[in-house]
């Protein structure tokens, strides 16, 4: 049987103080409450690692579990050095665990999957293989989902059509927590909330190449899902968000100056119609809410305004403190190093 070929990607190595250098790949997993779950999947992530035959790490990150799961991540730890832990005092989400994994693992490609053994540990080779065809990310989509096919799967088809239809990037499955980043593509990316899932839209707006690959899903045997119905309204709401951060978070001014102009229009239209009204059909202005509406939508028009031009004060403040670039360079020709 011939050698399976190692699809990790190589790693330009450096000159480091601590003994143990980075890995190639570093596997990031959340865990909440998955005491049953916990051991099972780290023994085939990494026999799964293994078998590729290059360096790797996986972090775990326990994110304030209340059973077992604390007690046996670190006797795994205890017994496998390529195994590192960070644990949270309470839970924050999956969100801030990823982002958590993201900061403490070290490797050039970053691997995420979920803690409760519905992904496959098999298809991460898939992941490392289309990575390397030049692409930043790689999406996995549960083409054959296990799950209640009208609490999750209905409910996931319609967020993913309107994630991708409003973010103009075409993905079948948004909330497959497998993927496959490389290192460039999380180091500035700040995610919240129930963000986690849009992380493809963050990559293409720094102009990394985003692909997705059909994978593995099984249905949980040990444990409970920690996803309601609920979930869609949280979802929604942070689409909301990314959508302004994408087209206006340098220029706030745009959405609350339209918005203070069309409240300038109605507050105009309401004024003129009540002149209208007195002097064509002698309707007193006391008889109509009419200029009552003229005032109440020039007000809005003006705190608008004003909410915009203070927005745009906090986005230079925002930039300008923290040194942040309002554009990404992908590389410079000719170009000095203290330009």
């Amino acid at each position: 049987m011939p050698a399976k070929p190692n699809t990790i990607p190589a790693v330009r190595t450096q000159t480091r103080l601590e003994p143990d250098p980075a890995p190639a790949v570093s596997v990031v997993i959340p865990f909440f409450n998955e005491e049953k779950n916990v051991a099972l999947l780290l023994d085939k992530v990494r026999r799964v690692m293994e078998g590729l035959g290059g360096s790797f790490e996986i972090v775990c990150v326990n994110d304030g579990s209340t059973d077992g799961t604390e007690g046996i991540l670190d006797a795994i730890a205890a017994e496998h050095s390529r195994i590192r832990l960070v644990h949270f005092r309470r839970n924050h989400g999956q969100t801030a665990a990823m982002m958590a994994g993201f900061e403490f693992s070290r490797g050039a490609v970053v691997v995420t999957l979920d803690g409760d053994l519905q992904n496959d540990p098999t298809d991460i080779p898939r992941l490392l293989e289309k990575l390397e065809e030049g692409y930043s990310l790689v999406s996995g989509w549960r083409k054959d989902r296990k799950d209640d096919a009208l609490r999750r799967n209905l409910p996931s088809r319609v967020a993913n059509r309107l994630i991708s239809s409003i973010s103009g990037i075409h993905l079948h499955d948004y909330g497959c927590t497998l993927k496959a980043y490389r290192r460039d593509m999380i180091r500035g990316m700040h995610l919240y909330g129930e963000m986690h899932r849009f992380a493809p839209i963050y990559a293409s707006w720094q102009g990394g190449r985003v692909a997705e690959i059909p994978v593995a899903h099984h249905p949980r045997i040990h444990g409970v899902s920690k996803y309601g119905l609920n979930r869609i309204f949280k979802v929604l709401l942070d689409l909301m968000v990314v959508k302004f951060l994408g087209d206006y978070q340098t220029k706030p001014i745009y959405v609350f100056g339209m918005f203070g102009f069309l409240c300038f229009l109605l507050a105009g239209g309401a004024g003129v119609y009540a002149l209208y009204l007195k002097f064509a059909q002698g309707i007193s202005l006391i008889q109509t809410p009419l200029p009552l509406l003229a005032v109440f939508c020039a007000v809005c028009g003006v705190l608008s305004i004003l909410i915009g031009l203070i927005g745009e004060l906090l986005v230079r403040i925002y930039y300008e403190v923290q040194s942040k670039p309002i554009y990404h360079v992908l590389r410079t020709v000719n170009m000095d190093e203290g330009v």
